[in-house]
């Protein structure tokens, strides 16, 4: 089943990820959307309870993660192919650790966007 991972292509820390696990991650037909460009989806998202800015979604079916859950989901289901990818899956597979270390990604991308000119809310940009 297709899965799909919306990030903040604003970010470049949550860009590289993307790229990263599409690419290098070993996950058969994980599909990568950039939420700050696709606004249809984004507003969906937002519908349902998901805000981008707070982060990352990750879609399997009906089955929705989001944040820390999302990228601990993703993460324990890499099979990775290069060093940075096995150290993530190590830190943010489990999701009691994915939780403790999230918002310090959160704060990184809030960082990144600022020093960017972009705001942390796709949705006013």
């Amino acid at each position: 089943m297709l899965k799909t991972l919306v990030y903040d292509g604003g970010c470049p820390f949550c860009e590289a990820f993307a790229l990263r696990s599409e690419l290098k991650g070993g996950i058969p037909d994980l599909m990568i959307r950039d939420g700050r460009l696709d606004d249809d989806l984004r507003n969906d998202l937002r519908r349902r309870g998901f805000n981008l800015s707070q982060g990352a979604v990750l879609i399997d079916g009906d089955q929705i993660w989001h944040g820390s859950e999302a990228i601990s989901v993703l993460c324990s289901q890499l099979k990775p192919s290069d060093h940075l990818l096995a150290l993530l899956n190590g830190l943010f597979g489990n999701s009691k650790r994915a939780s403790f270390l999230y918002p310090g990604l959160l704060a990184a991308r809030q960082l990144a966007l600022t020093l960017k000119g972009l705001p942390v809310d796709p949705d006013r940009a």
